[in-house]
């Protein structure tokens, strides 16, 4: 294995390729904290996004409609889920787990019944995101290759991060949302509509998991697969955690999961190391990731405010 310049920018942008599609759930997942929500059914949202987007991108051939019927299906679910979380004060995790088990089950009998294929569906109709020209930095090599094969939903997800932190911290709106997290009671005494805030950024978190499902599919090689996201989901609610649910935060413990998914997939190519240790490479990451995170947070006593 020859390291140089170039191998480094190949590993970058591969990073940056990897983290974008846990950015865009991650983001959700912050929100969710910060209102008090166990969003564990991110994964069955992102799952729906890419099935819808992928369906979509199938008969129109269009982008825009497959990255709206992402965000649009992905909401229905994250709804359902909010209604049965917040209205009927379902078990967070009960209700987390079963939309996880049901959109797995649901998108897996309609690629059989839609696509006639079992386990994954490619077809040259299908059509990618398109790709930033960074023809103009041919003159460097190296920054070329660490920016290059990036879509422009790559570049929306760090803009995204943004948006939220100037949302939640610089705006009454954001300040109203956090309220809820700290204090809910306390909260709707200030006319603070509680339980509307809170499904409204679960549908929201929806939203997010749909263009992260989207460009998952669609970012890449664009194809569905027999639950594609692989647990992504998960990884992006612990990139939240991490994040301390805070936008610049989370992309911090985002880049650094798609740096371990990176790397995972570099090291495939290495003959002494098994392909199945590899492939465990990411959520090793995490759950070493997340123990040193919380017991790091034990000894300070640190809460998210």
């Amino acid at each position: 294995m020859n390291i140089d310049a170039i191998y480094l920018a190949t590993v970058f942008n591969s990073s940056i390729r990897m983290m974008t599609p846990i950015l865009f759930v991650a983001l959700g997942s912050a929100l969710c904290v910060r209102v008090r929500i166990f969003n564990i059914g991110l994964e069955g949202m992102m799952l729906t996004g890419a099935f819808a987007a992928i369906v979509a991108n199938f008969f129109t051939g269009s982008v825009t409609l497959s990255l709206i019927a992402a965000m649009l299906a992905s909401m229905l679910v994250a709804l359902i889920a909010g209604v049965f979380m917040v209205k009927f004060k379902g078990a967070m995790l009960v209700v987390g787990i079963a939309i996880n088990i049901l959109m797995g089950a649901i998108t897996t009998f309609l690629m059989e019944i839609i696509f006639e294929v079992r386990g994954a569906f490619v077809s040259p109709e299908l059509v990618s995101l398109p790709q930033i020209d960074v023809s103009f930095l041919s003159r460097f090599p190296v920054v070329e290759t660490m920016f290059s094969r990036l879509t422009w939903l790559d570049l929306f997800a760090f803009i995204a991060a943004v948006l939220l932190y100037i949302y939640m911290f610089k705006t009454v709106k954001g300040f109203r949302l956090r309220s809820v997290g700290i204090n809910k009671e306390a909260s709707e005494s200030l006319g603070v509509k509680a339980d509307r805030v809170q499904i409204s950024t679960i549908v929201f978190s929806g939203m997010l998991s749909g263009i992260g499902g989207g460009l998952l599919v669609m970012g890449g090689i664009t194809m569905f697969a027999q639950n594609i996201t692989a647990g992504r989901g998960f990884i992006a609610l612990a990139a939240g955690n991490m994040g301390a649910a805070h936008p610049l935060g989370v992309i911090a413990s985002s880049a650094f999961f798609g740096f371990a998914q990176s790397g995972a997939n570099m090291l495939q190519n290495h003959r002494y190391i098994s392909s199945e240790l590899t492939m465990a490479t990411p959520y090793l990451a995490t759950i070493l990731a997340l123990a040193l995170y919380n017991y790091t947070n034990m000894k300070r006593g640190r809460t998210v405010r």
